[in-house]
């Protein structure tokens, strides 16, 4: 029994952050019946987003289609959709519909630029949105165009978190005497709002527009090295006692280059000086010399390495059930998640028994 058992979700297909959001608060052990169109999905998965849900294949233009996911409705906690602002309304499943079945209902959006704007009716990707956001801005060091890892900032960070956490919110709102209502989750909206830790730090100096500059971006113990393998490593030395820690640890606390950790002015010789520096082992040597200590480090691993990590492995981060894939997260002491991956099911799977339930 998760966190969320008792909590039943609509999800109308899509791609992307509804279907993350849907997947966990299914992960958290919400009933969530993803109504899909019959057939082969428009873009071939694995089907990870689709775990722990109940499918329902439905054509939505089909006569009797519309009533069937507004009787669905009436039982529901909340709903996800994610399609551009307008096409709801249009199908007959909009706000004001849904709402008047249903008047405790979390009407969930998901969208990149927004319910209105003067881009809302405009196509756009993750990329996009964070780059309008600001968020991608701080991503490289200046020296090439920024990029950030697809879809994490921007669908998943700003968009599908932001609506989890704001269904689950209106959710509580609703059970607690409120009415139900819509949460506009736009990924400007949300990847905007994570920058607030950098603009907190903007506000103090410590953060500059110029990339490669401050204290996250420039200097040589907050960065990312190539080894002599090609692979690379991470150092983030922030505080002064574990910046000692990593010179020591490098044969460099008597070197005069590095005697001073916050002279901006000398962060590009001393970056260089690293950079030699790690490329003189492996990254399976440097992690021997320095992981687990406080000198601040980690190896750069591809997903399937990350997998096989001691610790990672010691935390049972991973699971190779059918396909590599996380499991659940956060963690509850008392409503502990499966310790497997809930399954993925075939597209309308449970059509015979959520319409006999609805008869």
């Amino acid at each position: 029994m998760g966190v969320l058992s008792g909590v039943r979700i609509i999800e109308i297909a899509g791609i992307g952050p509804g279907p993350f959001c849907g997947m966990l608060l299914a992960d958290l052990g919400a009933d969530v019946i993803v109504v899909e169109r019959p057939g082969p999905a428009e873009i071939p998965t694995a089907g990870i987003l689709r775990r722990g849900k109940r499918s329902l294949a439905l054509d939505l233009k089909e006569p009797g289609a519309i009533d069937t996911v507004l009787q669905l409705i009436e039982d529901a906690d909340g709903l996800i959709e994610g399609m551009r602002p307008g096409a709801m309304e249009r199908l007959g499943l909009g706000p004001e519909v849904c709402l008047a079945r249903n008047p405790r209902l979390a009407y969930g959006r998901m969208t990149g630029w927004g319910q209105d704007g003067p881009l809302s009716q405009s196509a756009g990707h993750d990329n996009n949105y964070i780059a309008l956001s600001g968020a991608l801005h701080y991503a490289g060091s200046g020296e090439a165009p920024p990029v950030a890892p697809p879809t994490l900032v921007g669908d998943l960070g700003g968009g599908a978190l932001y609506l989890a956490l704001g269904i689950v919110s209106a959710i509580l709102h609703a059970r607690g005497g409120g009415k139900g209502q819509v949460i506009d989750a736009a990924i400007v909206d949300g990847s905007a709002h994570l920058m607030n830790l950098l603009l907190d730090l903007s506000g103090a100096g410590l953060m500059r527009e110029q990339r490669g500059t401050s204290v996250l971006d420039g200097p040589h113990w907050f960065n990312t090295y190539r080894c002599k393998d090609g692979r690379d490593i991470t150092v983030g030395a922030l505080e002064a006692k574990f910046y000692r820690l990593l010179l020591e640890r490098l044969g460099l606390a008597g070197d005069r280059r590095f005697a001073s950790q916050h002279a901006a002015g000398q962060w590009p010789l001393q970056r260089a000086a690293f950079a030699e520096l790690f490329a003189m082992r492996t990254r399976d040597e440097w992690c021997a010399l320095l992981e687990g200590s406080d000198a601040c480090f980690a190896p750069v691993l591809a997903p399937s390495e990350a997998a096989q990590h001691p610790h990672m492995q010691a935390r049972g981060v991973y699971s190779s059930e059918g396909v590599l894939q996380a499991n659940a997260a956060p963690r509850f002491s008392a409503t502990p998640a499966p310790a497997v991956p809930n399954a993925i099911p075939a597209i309308g799977q449970h059509n015979e028994e959520i319409l006999s339930q609805l008869r």
